[in-house]
């Protein structure tokens, strides 16, 4: 018995010696409470909206009043056009635009039926809906606020709901562009995350110090067979994409193929600075596993809109991959728009896999040394 005593003891020595085990054992459900706890908002916070006004009297003055200082929207701003419209959501400048017609005014103190469409983007269903829901509400409360105490009159403010992109509001058209991202970054990240590592575990990494291949041979020949592998595994996410689930595919095939590879380059590159900054295939999993899967599914907007999070995780989720392909997956599957509406979310993941390729081969050539 005191045989044993003294092995428990011996071990939970160790664990305590070892900052790895601590940072397991008490900062990651730190870290999952705070994602948790902060990321996941259902509530409708500073949505941008824009506001055409075809009328533009004193009361669509006073009903956009309203509507903005609810706290719940951000004014994008004031749109003349309908190709001012269908550009704003085109390039995802605008989660909801209000329409106000023509003599609105007048035809709200005649008693007659005021024009006003709400029209948002419905590529994320759930959010769609709380936008009309929360507008809809403001109007009718704006509308019994000026009525006659006491008079029941019938509600002359009935919106017309217009939803672009996903007129049927299907979840599934919002989570299997996501989920393509998801898989794309946790594949590929995960295995190249070990390739290093592999090497020196198994003790070929001194094959590797006396061969005539450069560092960025090796590291290329590293990437390129999962970047085979992951091109075939894009290809058929898509087609499970198109032809088990009906997503609709607006965009052009060549740009979704690019932009696929692009994030694909981008997720290997980041798994190999894992795997060339760890000293064991344990340590670049759990690397890997806590520094990617919590924030690609918490932080990219997958699930929960990043515009509802705080300030700080939003600066955060900047640094986050998925975040920038998510924007592009959508922008080509769903609302059909090409790089001219999607460059700063291109160059943002060309720059990281860039930044994350050079890192590595550094960190590589200096192992080498």
């Amino acid at each position: 018995m005191n045989s044993f005593i003294g092995f428990v003891k011996k071990e939970f020595y160790h664990i305590i010696r070892d900052y790895r085990s601590l940072i397991i054992l008490f900062g990651l459900p730190i870290i999952e409470l705070i994602l948790f706890g902060y990321a996941i908002r259902n509530e409708l916070t500073s949505a941008k909206i824009g506001i055409y006004d075809q009328s533009n009297d004193h009361v669509t003055h006073e009903i956009t009043d309203k509507i903005l200082s609810s706290g719940y929207f951000q004014l994008y701003g004031y749109l003349h056009t309908t190709q001012q419209v269908d550009k704003a959501f085109r390039d995802g400048s605008v989660r909801e635009v209000i329409v106000f017609g023509s003599k609105f005014s007048k035809k709200l103190g005649d008693g007659e039926h005021a024009d006003v469409q709400l029209i948002a983007d419905a590529s994320d269903p759930n959010m769609s809906r709380m936008l009309v829901g929360y507008t809809t509400s403001i109007l009718l409360n704006y509308e019994q606020s000026i009525q006659t105490p006491g008079q029941h009159q019938l509600l002359t403010v009935v919106p017309e709901i217009r939803m672009f992109y996903n007129p049927e509001l299907k979840s599934v058209n919002l989570f299997v562009p996501g989920l393509i991202a998801v898989i794309l970054m946790l594949v590929s990240a995960l295995m190249t995350s070990i390739t290093i590592t592999r090497e020196k575990e198994m003790g070929t990494m001194e094959i590797l110090l006396v061969s005539p291949l450069k560092p960025i041979q090796i590291i290329v020949g590293k990437v390129l067979p999962y970047l085979v592998l992951s091109f075939v595994n894009v290809m058929m996410v898509l087609g499970m994409a198109l032809y088990i689930f009906h997503v609709p595919f607006r965009g052009g095939f060549i740009m979704f193929i690019s932009e696929s590879m692009l994030f694909t380059i981008t997720a290997l590159s980041l798994g190999l600075f894992i795997s060339t900054t760890s000293s064991s295939q344990q340590e670049a999993m759990m690397k890997a596993l806590a520094g990617l899967l919590l924030p690609t599914i918490m932080l990219s907007g997958f699930i929960f809109p990043v515009t509802s999070m705080p300030k700080i995780l939003q600066w955060f989720s900047v640094i986050i991959p998925a975040r920038w392909f998510l924007v592009i997956i959508k922008g080509v599957m769903l609302r059909g728009v090409g790089i001219q509406y999607l460059w700063k979310e291109t160059l943002i993941l060309a720059v990281m896999a860039i930044v994350f390729l050079v890192i590595s081969m550094k960190k590589f050539k200096t192992r080498l040394d």
